[in-house]
């Protein structure tokens, strides 16, 4: 079993300031540091780290082979990452003292892709394999269309969430991992109860995972609901939290079936990710994972992506 990530692949520009620019504002920066990051390129890694056998397809610009590069060193298969003669996708992040972040991200190459790429890219998979997608990239509603008709299992992170995603074919989606705002865009609801009753009737098929930040995570399906406690740590940037959540939920999921075990491990994963600078860069080893334990109750800080 492996999980296909159709995702995206950008490059991170991390800016160090005191507060988030106002409009009409020229801030200096204390910091600046240059990542491989995007959430599709993130959430690979984290499954990597986290055991997953895990293959990524996707489109990287001029000059980016060293991202490509870095996927492979992390053991993810990258056949299906191809060159474009478009920008590859970037961001510009700002990072206060907080560990909180604000993000403006460029699309670039990952919204090149293609109906005939995302052809290519599954007809690696065999029945019960796993396919990832976020919203950072194009052709997603065909994918969840594809990867539903060969038999596989669609997981669904519809960052950064927008109108159109309502019109996606969203029923065939196996599991949505949701944080509150993308929740509350989706249902027009903010209480966990009125998005876990509105997702149970619209999507009956379907499990979702709600990430609350200092709130901890629940899990739910139709006939079930389990909650998991977040864990008390001092962030310092809350980049690639929620995509290192997502790898390490899923590779546990993949691994054991079991989603209590698969919430917990991701906590685990993502309050070790929050105590460190960087996206990629700060997604933990699944060795490390012990050296936090699950019996605390919440951690500071908000991961945003």
């Amino acid at each position: 079993m492996r999980v296909l990530n159709i995702g995206s692949i950008n490059i991170d520009h991390v800016y160090g300031v005191d507060y988030f620019v106002r409009p009409g504002e020229t801030l200096a920066a204390s910091s600046y540091s240059t990542f491989a990051g995007g959430k599709g390129f993130n959430q690979s890694v984290a499954l990597a780290r986290a055991g997953a056998a895990t293959c990524h397809s996707g489109r990287v610009g001029p000059n980016a082979e060293w991202l490509v590069r870095r996927l492979g060193q992390e053991s993810v298969d990258t056949t299906f990452v191809l060159a474009d003669e478009v920008a590859t996708g970037h961001a510009i992040i700002q990072v206060v003292p907080s560990g909180e972040n604000s993000i403006v991200l460029f699309g670039g190459a990952n919204r090149t892709i293609t109906e005939a790429d995302v052809t290519t890219a599954l007809s690696s998979c065999s029945s019960g394999d796993y396919v990832l997608l976020q919203n950072e990239i194009s052709s997603v509603p065909y994918a969840i269309q594809c990867a539903h008709e060969k038999g596989l299992r669609i997981v669904f992170n519809p960052a950064p969430m927008s109108g159109d995603v309502r019109h996606y074919p969203l029923a065939l989606v196996d599991i949505f991992i949701l944080n509150e705002t993308e929740a509350e865009q989706l249902t027009g609801r903010t209480n966990p109860e009125d998005i876990r009753a509105i997702m149970r009737e619209q999507y009956p098929r379907s499990a979702t995972v709600l990430t609350r930040g200092s709130k901890g995570t629940v899990y739910f399906d139709c006939e079930s609901e389990l909650k998991q406690p977040a864990l008390v740590v001092d962030a310092v940037d809350t980049t690639a939290a929620g995509d290192t959540f997502v790898g390490f939920f899923l590779a546990e999921l993949m691994h054991t079936g079991d989603p209590a075990k698969a919430l917990a491990l991701g906590c685990r994963a993502a309050a070790i990710c929050v105590t460190r600078v960087g996206a990629a860069d700060s997604i933990p080893l699944r060795k490390e994972m012990e050296t936090i334990q699950p019996d605390k109750s919440r951690v500071r800080g908000k991961p945003r992506r």
